[in-house]
């Protein structure tokens, strides 16, 4: 707690010094929350802390543990996860991570689906998967949507989530032709376990379900 008490003080205390400094240096910024979405979405935030010589971890650790701001509470609990930069640990993680998808961090609750369905540091549970995954889908989120979708099409969840999902997804706005596709498949997978009617009604762009 002290450390982290420091660690407050010293970012309010410098300010724009610690910028100047910073440039003087060389030094790399730190990244903005837009840049930092991106290399998440990306898989590659862990290799640009690497990049950046490890010389942002007491600003990272900061905004994740002080400021508790989520998008660094999953890069920080990444972090420490697998090891980058820092000591491994896990158990923190993993706590870290809790911590942002229960600031409603879509990122953190599709990572931490990943992991219950992968079986990675955790016991494998997919249908623990589904209730991260859930959240983050209602929201909007198209790769939560995604994986829900697969998720129900491989028979994990409630059917009577089926068509839900199914319409969250039908109705989503893709960021290119790939994904597209791969929504599209996704659903036709899933319209297998689905009546047809259920499945004509989920495509609709409201749905009204009795």
């Amino acid at each position: 707690m002290l450390r982290l008490s420091l660690l407050l003080i010293l970012m309010l205390l410098l300010g724009s010094s610690v910028e100047v400094a910073k440039a003087e240096s060389g030094a790399f910024d730190i990244y903005s929350d837009e840049q930092l979405i991106k290399l998440i979405r990306s898989n590659q935030y862990l290799q640009r802390v690497k990049v950046d010589e490890c010389q942002l971890v007491q600003d990272i650790e900061a905004r994740a543990e002080v400021l508790q701001q989520p998008l660094y509470q999953f890069l920080w609990g990444e972090m420490l996860n697998h090891g980058v930069c820092v000591k491994a640990h896990t158990a923190r993680g993993m706590a870290m991570l809790q911590t942002a998808a229960e600031q409603g961090s879509a990122e953190a609750m599709l990572k931490l689906a990943d992991y219950y369905y992968q079986g990675k540091l955790v016991v494998k549970d997919r249908n623990r998967s589904v209730q991260y995954t859930l959240p983050a889908a209602a929201h909007g989120d198209v790769n939560a949507r995604m994986m829900l979708v697969k998720l129900f099409a491989e028979g994990y969840g409630s059917p009577q989530d089926y068509e839900m999902g199914y319409h969250w997804l039908y109705n989503s706005i893709f960021d290119d032709e790939s994904q597209q596709k791969k929504a599209t498949s996704l659903l036709q997978q899933l319209a297998v376990k689905m009546p047809t009617s259920i499945v004509e009604r989920a495509q609709q762009q409201q749905l009204y379900m009795q």
